[in-house]
């Protein structure tokens, strides 16, 4: 039985992915292929990704995650990613693992926030 690891929530013209445990390699290209057929689907102009629960982002994850917003970005919409811990921070850099590229905010509200700045809309209240 297949559960739901990271649901995609559409919030206006947002799709937020919020995920909810540790993801396997292909549970990363499964949300990666949601998400881009998600965002043509619906129209959609922005993407979130909340990674609050994450305690470890490998080079493959954060990869994925790159290019989901490599992606998303070809096909009209911004992807912020919010909720990276700060020991996760620290290892992603001593390990040379980077975002380049990939807009960050710490949590959803400043993600939601950073969208609707970069993308001229009316402020959320």
């Amino acid at each position: 039985m297949n559960r739901v690891r990271a649901p995609v929530l559409k919030l206006g013209e947002t799709l937020i992915a919020s995920v909810q445990e540790a993801l396997m390699d292909a549970d990363l290209v499964g949300l990666r292929d949601e998400l881009v057929a998600d965002v043509k689907r619906y129209r959609a102009t922005g993407v979130v990704i909340d990674v609050t629960v994450l305690d470890v982002l490998d080079s493959f994850a954060a990869r994925t995650i790159r290019n989901i917003a490599q992606m998303t970005r070809l096909i009209g919409a911004r992807t912020v990613i919010v909720g990276i811990q700060p020991d996760v921070a620290f290892a992603m850099v001593q390990l040379g693992l980077t975002l380049e590229g990939t807009e960050t905010a710490l949590d959803l509200e400043d993600g939601l926030a950073l969208l609707d700045i970069q993308l001229g809309r009316e402020r959320r209240v």
